[in-house]
């Protein structure tokens, strides 16, 4: 895939035109009201000599918008695009400015994977934007590979607690609101962008911030504190697993947010997870290993074009197999035979290294790339195996990636068997046997 090509997953999302090099976004939302007042100032690079460019923006309005600072900018607002033109045509290769004012009351937009974006919750909101969510809160150009430095001034009623991606500032309480600023130089996606607003308290957690565990910061509501402590009181345990088999933890920040509402699934962000109350049970340990993998694969290694969405989940889902071991519960090799067992009693009928975009969530992507990564663990041994993987976390660290990237990373580790035996599991339909 070229630089200026659209992601055939997502032809309708982003302009490859142009990329954006870091967002400034200033935002004021009331809960009770569900409004949303934003300023956004993206700093962009022209790829190709512009005339005129699109930005994603779905349900909220642009009431101004200026490139350069110039105020005879001309726009026009679509239900998905927000398509502007200069005043002077951009030359290829020079850096610009886009301020565009919108407003509104954010909402989830409709996709085939269900509602995504901007939430609602009983007292709160939260964003969730895997995999084309971001334009429901600020304008974008809404590319995996388009990765941008952050800065996020959020304000709303006091009362609320706000945790979003960045490294967050004291807040400023004032006349009744509180406003807290988040800043990241970190390459995110914009789907990997968040902001959760609830009334929150937020602490360090307990046995963090020590050696190599960075300091996790937990976003949660009082009442469910003790709830809080328990279900993550093995992430400090969790995160020198990780790094002892994926290699340091990659992102400057670690922060858990657990909302008050239960949500169907957790989901990660850059440097964040969020939770719902759900899943603080023992059954959900797992998701909380998936979320924290996701760190080292998805939010630092990360995605190129979607139909790749297995180096995320894939690798995810192994990571909760990898924690299961070594925190003494059920082996990686039991779990992937358990799960081989069950996928070869389903149809054999999707590519792994291109399932389609409606199957790209589907659990047989994750539990399928997780039995991928087994058999080749099988085939290599673990020193060889898991120093692979610190490698390509280390060579890839917030770059993004594409199948035949890793294809080169097994064929430096095991050769052309091992490069034989990755093709067979994620380039044919048929199951191939454990090994």
């Amino acid at each position: 895939m070229t630089e200026l090509a659209h992601d055939p997953y997502m032809p309708q999302s982003g302009d490859p035109t142009f990329g954006v090099e870091s967002y400034d976004l200033r935002i004021g939302y009331r809960v009770r009201t569900n409004r949303l007042e934003g300023v956004a100032t993206l700093h962009a690079v022209a790829h190709v000599a512009l005339r005129a460019f699109t930005l994603d923006l779905v349900g909220l309005r642009a009431t101004r918008v200026r490139v350069n600072g110039e105020a005879r900018t001309s726009y026009r607002p679509g239900p998905r695009k927000l398509r502007v033109v200069p005043v002077a045509p951009i030359a290829a290769g020079e850096r610009f400015t886009v301020e565009v004012v919108y407003a509104g009351q954010p909402a989830p937009r409709r996709s085939r994977w269900g509602a995504i974006g901007w939430e609602e919750l009983d007292d709160g909101a939260l964003v969730a934007a895997q995999p084309t969510g971001a334009p429901t809160w600020f304008p974008c150009n809404d590319r995996p590979a388009d990765r941008a430095r952050y800065r996020l001034e959020i304000t709303t009623e006091d009362g609320y607690e706000t945790a979003a991606t960045g490294t967050p500032s004291a807040p400023v309480r004032r006349g009744g609101t509180v406003t807290t600023t988040f800043a990241s130089d970190t390459p995110t996606a914009t789907y990997l962008a968040a902001v959760h607003i609830g009334r929150y308290r937020t602490t360090p957690l307990a046995g963090t911030g020590v050696a190599a565990v960075p300091t996790v910061r937990v976003s949660a509501p009082p009442a469910l504190r003790e709830a809080v402590a328990s279900a993550f009181a093995d992430v400090p345990r969790m995160l020198r697993v990780f790094g002892e088999a994926f290699g340091p933890y990659p992102q400057t920040d670690c922060a858990l947010v657990v909302t008050d509402d239960v949500l169907e699934i957790p989901l990660e962000a850059q440097g964040l997870a969020v939770f719902g109350s759900n899943h603080l049970a023992p059954a959900s340990q797992r998701l909380v290993a998936h979320e924290l993998a996701h760190q080292w694969f998805g939010n630092s290694v990360g995605l190129a074009r979607w139909e790749d969405i297995w180096l995320n989940e894939g690798f995810a889902c192994y990571a909760e197999w990898v924690w299961s071991e070594a925190s003494g519960s059920t082996s990686a090799a039991a779990l992937a035979a358990s799960y081989h067992a069950r996928l070869a009693a389903e149809p054999q009928d999707l590519v792994l290294a291109d399932p389609g975009p409606d199957r790209m969530f589907d659990d047989v992507v994750y539990k399928r790339g997780a039995l991928t990564l087994h058999a080749l663990r099988t085939l290599l041994g673990d020193e060889t195996f898991f120093r692979m993987l610190r490698d390509w976390t280390a060579v890839n660290r917030h770059r993004t990636v594409v199948t035949d990237d890793f294809r080169r990373a097994v064929a430096t580790a095991g050769g052309a068997a091992a490069v034989a035996q990755l093709g067979a599991w994620i380039d044919r339909t048929p199951l191939p046997p454990l090994g």
